[in-house]
C-alpha cells in the first residue's frame, strides 16, 4: 500500500502518556469499582440474605468469575471482526450497568449474574487492547502503560468496598448493587465523552497482508501463550480465595475490633487495591533502575517470582490461624498478608496482560487479550472447586494447601522462562503500511 499514515495521538500528553490513556485508565477505574463492590457483596449476600450454604454459595462465585472471563472468549472475536473495539466497549458497559442494576432485586439474581458476565464479554477484552494503539511503535513508554492501566483497575477496587460494602452492610445489600450500577454509567460516559482521544478505529473485518502474515506466522508464539494461560490457570486458583474464603475468615475468624468500633468485613477487601495503588511507583521505579542496569529480571522470571511470593503470604496466614486455635487472630495479620500478597500479584498479573497484549497479531489485538481471560475463567473454576474444601478441613491446612498451589503455578512458570526469551528475543514489530483509508474511524461508533 502507499501512503502510510501514522497515527498521531489526539491532544498531546497527560502526565507524561498519550491522553487517551487517561481516557482508558479512568473507564476501566470505573467499571472495576462497579466489579469490585458487586464482588465484595456477593458472597455475604449469598449467604446472609439468601441463605445458601457455604459450599454452595463458594461454587456460585466461582462459576460467576469464571463465567465472565469466558464470555470475553466470544466477544473479543466480535469486536475484531465485526463490531470494532468502541462500540464493543459501548454495548458491553450497557448490558453489564443493567446486570448491575438488576441485582438490586432478589428474584433476579441469577439473570442479574449472567447479564453482567455477558456484556463483561465485550468490554473486556477490547478496552485493554486500545492501549498498544496509542503509541508509536518503539515507544519505550509502551510496556509501562500496562502497570499504570493497572493501578486504575485498583483505585476502583479500592474504593468499591468503601462505598458500596458500606452501603451494603448499613443500608442493605441491595445498596451496594445500585451504587456498582453508577459506577458503571459513570465509566460509560467518560470513555464516550473521551473518545477523542482514542486513536480512530479501522473497520473490523479488514484485514492487512502483514497481520495475515502475520496470524500464520506465530505457531511459537501460540503455544507460548497457551502454556503460560495454564500455569496461570493454576495461579488463580489460590488468588481468587481473596473474594472468596479469605473474606468469609475475614468476617469469623479475624477479630476486627478497633478500641470501641468495629471494620466493617467488606472494608478489608479494599487494602489489596490500595497497596497496589502505593505500591506501583515504587516497584516501577526499582524495575527502571534494573533495566539501566541491565538486570532487569525476564517477564517470565517476574511472574514466577509473583507466585511463590503470593504462596508467602498465604504461608503466613496458615501459621496465624493454626496460632488463633479457636479463637480469633488479630486484623493486623490480616493486614500483612495484603501487604505481601499485593506485592506478589504485582509481579505477576500486569505482566501477564501485558506480554499476551505485545505478543497479539495485527487486528487481532481484542481475540489475543481475550486468551488472557481464558486463563482467568479456568482458573476462577478451579477457585470455585477449591473453595468448596473451605468448609470441609482445617483453616491452617486450607491456607497450605493454597501456598501449595501458588508454588506450582510458580515452578511452572519459570520453565517457561527460557523458551518465552526465545519467542520475544524473536518478535519484530512488523512495519505495516496503514492506508488513510484503514485509519478511517467508523461511521459511527
Amino acid at each position: 500500500m502507499s501512503g502510510a499514515v501514522p497515527y498521531e495521538p489526539a491532544g498531546g500528553n497527560w502526565f507524561g502518556q498519550p491522553r487517551g490513556l487517561t481516557i482508558l485508565f479512568l473507564t476501566n477505574m470505573w467499571e472495576q469499582f462497579s466489579y469490585f463492590g458487586m464482588r465484595a457483596l456477593l458472597v455475604y449476600y449469598m449467604t446472609k440474605t439468601l441463605l445458601l450454604d457455604q459450599g454452595t454459595s463458594s461454587f456460585i462465585y466461582g462459576a460467576y468469575t469464571a463465567f465472565a472471563y469466558f464470555t470475553p472468549i466470544i466477544g473479543g472475536t466480535i469486536s475484531d471482526r465485526w463490531l470494532g473495539k468502541r462500540r464493543a466497549v459501548i454495548i458491553g458497559a450497557s448490558i453489564m450497568a443493567a446486570g448491575h442494576f438488576m441485582m438490586a432485586f432478589e428474584p433476579l439474581f441469577y439473570l442479574a449474574l449472567a447479564t453482567i458476565a455477558l456484556g463483561n464479554g465485550l468490554f473486556l477484552p477490547t478496552l485493554p487492547s486500545q492501549i498498544n494503539d496509542l503509541y508509536k511503535r518503539g515507544d519505550p513508554r509502551r510496556p509501562w502503560a500496562y502497570n499504570v492501566y493497572y493501578v486504575g483497575i485498583n483505585i476502583g477496587g479500592f474504593l468499591a468496598p468503601l462505598v458500596c460494602g458500606t452501603l451494603g452492610e448499613v443500608y442493605g445489600w441491595h445498596w451496594g448493587f445500585t451504587a456498582a450500577g453508577v459506577g458503571m454509567l459513570a465509566g460509560l460516559v467518560i470513555y464516550v465523552a473521551g473518545a477523542k482521544y482514542l486513536p480512530p478505529q479501522a473497520p473490523p473485518s479488514r484485514l492487512t497482508a502483514n497481520a495475515a502474515a502475520s496470524t500464520r506466522a506465530a505457531p511459537g508464539t501460540f503455544g507460548l501463550l497457551l502454556a503460560i494461560g495454564l500455569a496461570v490457570t493454576v495461579f488463580r486458583g489460590a488468588y481468587e480465595q481473596v473474594g472468596n474464603t479469605v473474606a468469609l475468615w475475614a468476617d469469623s475468624g479475624i477479630d476486627r475490633r478497633l478500641g470501641d468500633w468495629s471494620i466493617p468485613m467488606t472494608w478489608f477487601q479494599s487494602l489489596n487495591p490500595l497497596l497496589v495503588i502505593l505500591v506501583t511507583p515504587a516497584l516501577l521505579s526499582y524495575w527502571h533502575r534494573r533495566a539501566d542496569a541491565g538486570r532487569e529480571p525476564s517477564p517470565m522470571r517476574k511472574m514466577a517470582l509473583g507466585a511463590a511470593i503470593v504462596g508467602t503470604a498465604y504461608l503466613l496466614l496458615a501459621a496465624v490461624s493454626a496460632g488463633a486455635g479457636d479463637g480469633s487472630a488479630g486484623w493486623a495479620w490480616l493486614a500483612l498478608f495484603f501487604a505481601i500478597f499485593t506485592v506478589g500479584e504485582l509481579h505477576i498479573l500486569p505482566n501477564g496482560l501485558g506480554l499476551f497484549a505485545r505478543l497479539a497479531p495485527p487486528r487481532f489485538g481484542a481475540t489475543t487479550v481475550a486468551a488472557w481471560y481464558l486463563a482467568i475463567f479456568s482458573g476462577s473454576l478451579t477457585a470455585g472447586a477449591v473453595g468448596s474444601l473451605w468448609s470441609r478441613t482445617s483453616h491452617p491446612i486450607f491456607f497450605v494447601l493454597l501456598a501449595a498451589i501458588a508454588c506450582v503455578s510458580a515452578g511452572l512458570l519459570l520453565l517457561l522462562d527460557g523458551r518465552a526469551k526465545r519467542v520475544i528475543g524473536g518478535l519484530t514489530e512488523p512495519v505495516e503500511a496503514v492506508s488513510a483509508e484503514e485509519t478511517a474511524p467508523p461511521a459511527a461508533v
